[in-house]
């Protein structure tokens, strides 16, 4: 399982998690890679974090950490069972078609981590700019099926 965090103009750390992610664990993630990544890419303050409804992300102790840095950056809530409209799923297709394209394919885990440092560092910039600029395309487009299935 990895852990990623992007922004309009820059990759961050790709994060190799070695068990399944906890909100224990993620609260060792947030402080360490996102926290000094948003202030780096943000330095106004106007920084935007993003992420699922996952059971670790809606955790108590990781709530309580993204309440007690709020002045850090701003952190988008969504609602339980709201449609899934993060752009990391976006990226993570694409990473996955990127490492199923690779040849020779990865044989062993060590492989796949290297396939996938790689190929998460080889997605161009525009790529993810894109991803962002979409995002309120993406939001007029649920508001106008009410919630229900669109097309991202």
């Amino acid at each position: 399982m990895v852990w990623d965090v992007c922004s309009w103009s820059d990759m961050g750390p790709l994060i190799r998690l070695e068990t399944t992610l906890t909100g224990d664990r993620y609260l060792r993630v947030l402080p360490d890679h996102l926290h000094s990544f948003i202030p780096i890419e943000h330095s106004d303050g106007l920084g935007q974090f993003q992420q699922d409804n996952a059971t670790p992300h809606a955790s108590r102790v990781a709530t309580k950490w993204l309440q007690e840095h709020s002045s850090d950056f701003r952190h988008y809530h969504w609602p339980p069972k709201s449609p899934e409209m993060n752009i990391i799923e976006d990226i993570r297709d694409a990473l996955l078609h990127a490492v199923e394209n690779r040849s020779p394919p990865p044989r062993t885990p060590m492989d796949l981590w290297t396939a996938l440092q790689d190929s998460w560092c080889e997605l161009p910039p525009r790529y993810l700019q894109t991803l962002v600029e979409s995002m309120p395309y993406r939001v007029a487009a649920l508001l106008c099926v009410r919630g229900g299935p669109t097309r991202y």
